[in-house]
């Protein structure tokens, strides 16, 4: 679930409620694309996930394990991304404060990174856009999956430099004078300004 929402942009609740009923296929790309009513979004529009090479292959691995539900564990749905294998996920990788909604950031960041323009990203991630459409022509479905596979790892298995910049630690830091107050910096999380990793 971590890889396919990291490479996908999508929120828990969209991985955690993707079934095999929402899936559409697309011969003529040898893909895929899976459809949210907006029932199941944060923005409250209807909302194509379209799979770049890396979450096509999640995607591919997770067929016939449930009838109903991409992501599963135990015969059942989930709930939620962040239960107790995510949690020992994130420590064992040495990420104690990695969090879910990061794994969307990230995917966004990437894109960013591989200078996938604002519009196609806000349309990649389901965010609300200047574009509403429900019908994709051929060559505009294949322009959105060129730009989503600019993050996966090219021929060589790289992928695209991204650094995260992090916070420094404050801890210890001398109080700092703001005009006539006194200013008390405080540690803040790092992953929630700028991400969980370099990759």
């Amino acid at each position: 679930m971590d890889l396919f929402s990291v490479n996908a942009g999508c929120r828990d609740q969209e991985v955690c409620n993707l079934v095999w009923q929402l899936e559409i296929p697309v011969p003529q790309l040898d893909t895929s694309v899976f459809f949210l009513p907006k029932e199941l979004t944060k923005s409250k529009r209807d909302r194509y996930i379209i799979l770049n090479k890396v979450a096509k292959e999640v995607i591919d691995r997770r067929r016939g394990i449930h009838p109903d539900f991409v992501f599963s564990f135990q015969g059942r749905g989930l709930y939620q991304m962040n239960n107790s294998g995510w949690q020992a996920t994130r420590e064992k990788v040495g990420l104690p404060n990695l969090r879910v909604h990061d794994l969307k950031h990230t995917c966004g960041t990437r894109l960013n990174s591989a200078g996938v323009p604002l519009e196609a990203r806000k349309q990649l991630l389901g965010h609300k856009s200047n574009v509403i459409t429900s019908h994709y022509s051929t060559g505009e479905l294949t322009h959105l999956l060129e730009l989503e596979n600019k993050i996966c790892p090219d021929e060589k298995g790289e992928v695209p430099d991204l650094i995260i910049l992090r916070p420094p630690p404050l801890e210890g830091l001398r109080k700092f004078h703001e005009g006539k107050k006194r200013v008390t910096l405080k540690q803040r999380n790092p992953f929630k300004y700028g991400g969980p990793t370099r990759t």
